[in-house]
Formats: C-alpha cells, structure tokens, sequence
C-alpha cells in the first residue's frame, strides 16, 4: 500500500472518527487538536467503566494517591539545578548523556562512553533532566486524576507546575537545549539532547486533557503555545535540532514525533504535514528492514528495548499523521517496509522476550505490552495479545477488543 489520504485505511473507521475529530479542531477555533496520542474516546469508556472494574478501579486509586503526593510537592524549575550552563543563564536547561562517564584510568580524561549503563551523575541536582521528569509524571498523574475524578484541583496543581516551567519570567526553561546530553571534557550540549524533550509530549497531552477545567487562563494557553512555537523552530533552525533530524535511528524518529506533536500544539500544522510526508522515505525506507527489524537498534546493547523505544516514537508519528489525514499504520514501501511487519515480528516476543537473539543487557518489562496495546487499537486486531501492560497504559487506552466495546460512531467530549 502507497501512501494515502485514507486514514487507517479503508477499513479503520475507529481511525476515521480520530481523524476527523482532529480535523474538525484543526480547521476550527479551539487551538489546535486537544488529544492525539492520548485518545479521548478510550480515556472516556475507561472513566466510565472504572465503576465495574475492580482491576481498573485499584489503577485509579493508585494514580489517585499519586497525584495527591504530587500536589504536595513544590514546584520544578530549571533554575534550581546547582551547576552553572555555559551560557551563564540557569533558565537555559542542562544534562549529560546518559551513556558516558568518568574514565576510571584517568579521571582528568574526558568522559569515556559504556553503551546502555546508565550514569547516576544524571540524575543528581546538577542537571535538570530527573527535574524534567518528575515535573512531566507529576503533570501527567494530576491531569489524568482530573478526568477520572472530576476534581478541579487536580487540574489547578498540574497548572502550577505548568506555570512555573514554561511561563513563569522568574523560573521558566529557555525553549531551547543547546547544553543537553553534554559530555565532561568533550562537548557542552550535543545533538542527542534534543531527545530529552520527548518527556514533554505528556506534557502536551495532559494540557489538552486538563482543557475543559479551565485550570490554565486563555492568556496562559497561549504562553505555552508560543513557548512550544519557539521550540519548534529551535529544533529546525539550531546546529543541534539541525543535526539529530538527520540521524537515521530511534533519534530520528524522536525528533519526528516531538516536532509533529509539539507544532500542531503551536499551532503550526504545515510544519507537521511535511515530516509526515517525509517519513516512509525519510524513515521506514531507511530504517526499517523488510522482515521488521531495526537494524540500527540491533547494534545497541539493548537491542530489544531500542527497537520497541524507536518503534513507539513511529507510533506517535502515525497518530499526528492520522489526525492529519495520512496512512502511516498501513503505509509499505516497495520491499515491504512499514510499521506493521515491524511490529509483527516484535508480537513474537511478547511471551518470552528472553528468547531474542539480539543483544540485550536487561530484558524490559512491560514495554513490549504496552506497544501491543496501542497496535491492538491501530489495526483492530487481537494479534496483539500481552501481559498486563504499564499502569499508565491501563489508564489511556483500552485493551483491543475492550472487554466488550464497541467502537463509538462518535468520539465523545470530555
């Protein structure tokens, strides 16, 4: 199948609905799509159905205890960190990469690179990124708290986080990442920093959710749309955004997922469309082997868990695709490549993932469950069958066929 303009293909309509509706938001007045990657009719059955699910009903809570623990917590700002960017302004973010560390022989060396062991000196209070994460989980719990209770305050707390990271003169981040994924005596900010702002599309997402609380003023939703259009143009004009976009692995399509997301938010949908249309050839032509491998993950210590991390971020770019009224689920080029003979030869591996005959320092648990999960949706199949997937993928996307659902003929408001 070539590339369409059918959404899902001829036979999604559960797809068609989705489209639409983004359709509808993208030609309206409301800002831009709320939801994408979220799916606001799933999240709309599971709220309703937490009454008669015990199992659902235990998630909920435990999202609920979460999100009041968040409430308490102050705010994040990557003003706090307590070292210093090179550009003298703490409000520009800061990390090093994950992967690199003190060389053990010399410690006046620069840093040396251990592929897939993962630095602790990340996480401490001298860069930002654990900052980053915990701000996004805490938005992402509270607002997810907000639709399954209908308690405002939920919403109010995940705005005051909002508020102080993106808006706020005194604490906001410069929306930039010259200085991530850095390395100790060789480089201050590198390409593949641009990949820690992936964190953000729950961010992104938890807005549109939080959207009919009112938490955020019109004037606030139009600060964090500049700050993201500010972003966006970052990422396309600036050596590192620059750089990553040329990359031909899981940064690649990161970076495709972020931009898509991040300029529909901005309400910059042209900039969008056109990495849509660049991805089969860009993309799946490049990266993607006919049998369904990934050949560049493959050469990573952690080959499993880069082939599902690289494959969800082509998820999301199917999803913004779709709401734009393109065919990436079903899209194969000449020799076969797409999404779903990569995710076929995933599905393998679901019940015995220690079978996969690619290196792999720590099997990942439950990543592979929540992919299937979203491909059970994406192509209306139960080929996709998994083990309990993540807590948070309980909570937004149904488990195909849902325990008795019927696809909407309709996607409902929140």
């Amino acid at each position: 199948m070539e590339l369409g303009v059918a959404p899902y293909g001829s036979t999604r309509a559960y797809g068609a609905i989705v489209s639409d509706r983004c359709a509808a938001d993208l030609n309206g007045d409301l800002g831009g799509p709320s939801l994408i990657i979220w799916k606001e009719d799933q999240l709309a059955v599971l709220k309703t159905r937490q009454a008669n699910d015990p199992a659902l009903a235990r998630t909920v809570a435990e999202l609920v205890a979460r999100a009041d623990a968040a409430m308490g917590l102050k705010r994040f700002s990557v003003v706090d960190k307590s070292s210093l960017p090179p550009s003298g302004d703490r409000h520009d973010y800061m990390s090093i990469g994950p992967y690199w560390w003190p060389d053990k022989t010399n410690l006046q060396r620069p840093y040396i690179r251990r592929d897939g062991e993962v630095n602790p000196e990340r996480a401490t209070n001298a860069f930002d990124a654990t900052r980053m994460d915990a701000m996004s989980n805490a938005v992402a719990d509270l607002a997810l708290a907000y639709h399954y209770t209908g308690q405002r305050r939920y919403a109010e707390a995940a705005a005051r986080f909002i508020r102080a990271w993106f808006l706020d003169p005194s604490t906001r981040m410069n929306p930039n990442m010259d200085y991530a994924q850095g390395v100790p005596g060789r480089v201050s900010g590198r390409k593949e920093g641009v990949l820690d702002t992936s964190r953000l599309l729950r961010v992104v997402e938890a807005i549109g959710l939080m959207k009919s609380s009112a938490a955020l003023a019109p004037e606030e939703q139009a600060g964090l749309e500049e700050w993201f259009s500010r972003y966006v143009d970052w990422m396309q004009q600036s050596p590192n955004g620059r750089a990553e976009r040329a990359a031909n692995n899981n940064h690649g399509m990161w970076f495709d997922a972020q931009l898509t997301r991040f300029a529909l938010f901005a309400g910059k949908p042209d900039v969008a469309r056109a990495v849509v249309q660049a991805f089969p050839k860009r993309r799946i032509s490049v990266q993607f082997a006919r049998d369904g491998r990934l050949p560049r993950e493959l050469a990573r210590t952690r080959s499993l868990h880069y082939s599902i991390y690289a494959l969800t971020a082509a998820y999301d770019v199917a999803d913004v695709a779709a709401c734009l009224g393109t065919d990436l689920w079903d899209y194969r080029d000449g020799r076969g490549r797409g999404l779903r003979s990569a995710t076929d030869l995933l599905a393998g591996y679901v019940q015995k993932p220690e079978r996969w005959p690619y290196p792999e320092l720590s099997v990942p648990k439950g990543e592979l469950s929540d992919l299937m999960t979203r491909a059970g949706w994406a192509w209306r199949s139960s080929d996709y069958a998994a083990p309990e997937p993540s807590a948070e993928t309980q909570l937004l996307y149904e488990r195909w066929p849902g325990r008795g659902a019927t696809l909407p003929t309709s996607v409902p408001k929140s």
